[in-house]
């Protein structure tokens, strides 16, 4: 047992060394600065609708979660709280007594977070505890929730799936995985009774809820280079559907877009690295690349349509998608409206609160935008 844990703990420092490498190399070359802001004449209006505090702290592993007129949040210091979106107004905040990793996951009927030690925490749409589970090893991937089934992943690239009534554990799929993984913001869906999770070796699959049964995997990336940071190739952020569409992304990877009513044929891709994930409408996939440079590609067959370098290094947010533009936050706490069609900037607001990790979520109401010392907020857009 020592042996294994010794070895995991080899590799958990393995994974920090190196993005630390990564970072402090960045941070010494002029050519990695994050660009000025520059001005413009606003085309939409954006403001902080409202503002609340949902705890303390942020991080990769945390994502709001909006069903219907309410959302759902949590932050490393245990809380978690449920808000209404249009007010802002907490419906209900608890602890769980126990620091963070990941969440949140919901339904509207059960909220699930996940431990730093594992711990798997399910509450009842009343914030009221229900049961505890453990988990194979850390989880840094909020929860997903549906069908009956809480499913997570963790740290040694295992699914696993517990029942919602109790926490009794159902299945688990494990696949192997790199040396190293990026620590960034992740995230699955559950779609027709199927779970899209995307993976660190490269590729995406749909998971059969009921069974753990694995209907269909694909390649987003393929492993490539000498060195072991050279071949980290993560499926990264959330795997998006469209129509028949299925889109996912990965660093030192592609683009792609598989079409699932004909058995997950690709239909498109292009060579693309972006450690955050991508966002979509009908028309276009948008992605920020390692650089920051955001870009638009028709969702039809992955023809570059804009480019935008004017966000370039600031450590963009993946994009969110609202009527009236595309969103990305940055690392000095800005949301940056541009237009979906051309990429110009629309608008600007600064909402605080450090660097934004946390995916932005797009809404009729505006952006939901949780920050990295835990307040939760709506950007709405005039």
């Amino acid at each position: 047992m020592a042996k294994h844990v010794f070895k995991r703990s080899v590799v958990a420092m393995a994974v920090v060394l190196g993005l630390g490498v990564l970072t402090a190399c960045s941070s010494s070359n002029p050519r990695f600065d994050p660009v000025p802001l520059t001005d413009f004449q606003p085309e939409v209006q954006a403001n902080v609708r409202w503002s609340t505090s949902v705890g303390s702290g942020g991080g990769y592993g945390f994502a709001p979660m909006v069903l219907g007129p309410n959302v759902y949040a949590a932050t490393p210091s245990g809380a978690v709280t449920k808000v209404d979106v249009t007010t802002g107004r907490p419906v209900w905040s608890t602890n769980v007594d126990k620091r963070l990793s990941a969440g949140v996951g919901a339904d509207g009927r059960l909220v699930v977070v996940a431990a730093n030690d594992g711990t798997v925490i399910a509450l009842d749409d009343q914030g009221q505890e229900q049961w505890r589970a453990q988990a194979a090893s850390e989880v840094n991937v909020p929860p997903a929730v549906g069908y009956g089934v809480v499913v997570v992943r963790s740290s040694d690239y295992r699914l696993q799936a517990f029942d919602a009534r109790n926490g009794e554990l159902l299945w688990s799929v494990q696949r192997p995985g790199p040396a190293l993984a990026l620590k960034t913001s992740i995230q699955m869906d559950i779609v027709d009774g199927m779970l899209i999770a995307g993976m660190p070796n490269g590729r995406v699959m749909a998971v059969d809820l009921g069974t753990g049964a694995v209907q269909w995997e694909g390649t987003v990336a393929v492993s490539k280079g000498a060195t072991d940071l050279e071949r980290i190739i993560d499926v990264v952020g959330l795997p998006l559907i469209r129509g028949p569409l299925l889109c996912a992304a990965a660093y030192q990877g592609r683009i792609v877009c598989f079409d699932v009513s004909k058995g997950g044929v690709p239909v498109w891709s292009r060579d693309f690295s972006t450690s955050v994930g991508i966002g979509a409408d009908d028309r276009f996939v948008y992605a920020a690349n390692r650089h920051d440079v955001l870009s638009g590609f028709s969702m039809a067959d992955g023809t570059a349509i804009w480019s935008q370098e004017g966000l370039r290094n600031r450590r963009l947010s993946a994009p969110a998608v609202v009527p009236e533009a595309v969103v990305v936050g940055d690392s000095e706490g800005y949301v940056h409206l541009l237009s979906r069609s051309d990429g110009r900037f629309l608008g600007r607001v600064s909402v605080g609160g450090g660097a934004i990790t946390s995916p932005l979520v797009g809404t009729d109401r505006g952006v939901v935008v949780q920050t990295g010392n835990g307040n939760l907020l709506l950007v709405g857009v005039n």
